[in-house]
């Protein structure tokens, strides 16, 4: 009977062994991927991985600036003139196409995740750069809102699936175009752009906005609007 009783324990021990072990092994390595995504460089990355590319590119005859490091609109121009050559989507960021086209090694993002309700540092200043650049001066829910248009468009299959992909599409944002994007963001875009990475978003699901005093794109008046904010009409 004891004998009985000390195998019956064994089997349970192995069980929650065995279980532990399938989780440990199968759910969280797939947790982690999801979660963990290619390390992305764009327009204000700095460090030695940028001055890699920037070699790499120069030496290709891609770029004829300085080897310092420094991701601005001359490694931005090279980047985008590379992906056209290679077949790659012009964004001028290095995502995991590009790196491979480049030759360099994956790495995974410290400071890189484009999953709503992550908000790391690099995410809430890059976000918070776009904010500053096309909606400073409206009221605050409007800053928030154009955040969450950012936001939407990962969640959309019409654009990139990342925050850098989605500020940096050729032509998406005025800022990026004319450099008040790369102005420092105050406390408000900061603040705006953690809400917008953490969830809200005030446009109802738009993926569009516009001033109307100051747009030439007529295309966007085709698009239905959802909301007014400020001097934003947002729409889908």
């Amino acid at each position: 009977m004891k004998g009985g009783t000390i195998l019956k324990k064994a089997v349970l021990v192995l069980m929650m062994v065995l279980i532990l072990a399938f989780a440990f092994n199968i759910v969280y390595p797939l947790h982690f991927r999801r979660s963990v995504e290619t390390a992305t460089l764009y327009w204000g990355s700095t460090g030695e991985e940028v001055r890699e590319v920037q070699r790499r590119l120069k030496n290709w005859g891609y770029y004829d600036g300085a080897v310092d490091g420094i991701y601005g609109p001359k490694t931005f121009q090279a980047v985008k003139n590379f992906q056209a050559k290679h077949g790659i989507s012009t964004t001028g960021t290095v995502g995991p196409q590009t790196r491979a086209a480049l030759g360099l090694p994956e790495k995974a993002a410290d400071a890189y995740t484009p999953t709503r309700g992550v908000s790391s540092g690099d995410n809430v200043y890059l976000m918070a750069q776009a904010i500053y650049g096309e909606a400073r001066g409206e009221p605050y829910i409007g800053q928030v809102a154009v955040g969450a248009v950012i936001m939407n468009r990962i969640n959309h299959p019409s654009f990139p699936n990342t925050i850098a992909g989605v500020i940096f599409q050729p032509g998406a944002f005025t800022a990026v175009t004319d450099g008040q994007m790369f102005m420092q963001p105050n406390e408000t875009a900061l603040k705006a752009a953690r809400d917008a990475l953490n969830g809200w978003d005030p446009t109802g699901g738009a993926i569009y906005y516009y001033n109307p005093a100051k747009t030439t794109n007529r295309w966007i008046y085709s698009r239905p609007v959802v909301k007014v904010i400020g001097k934003h009409y947002f729409a889908k």
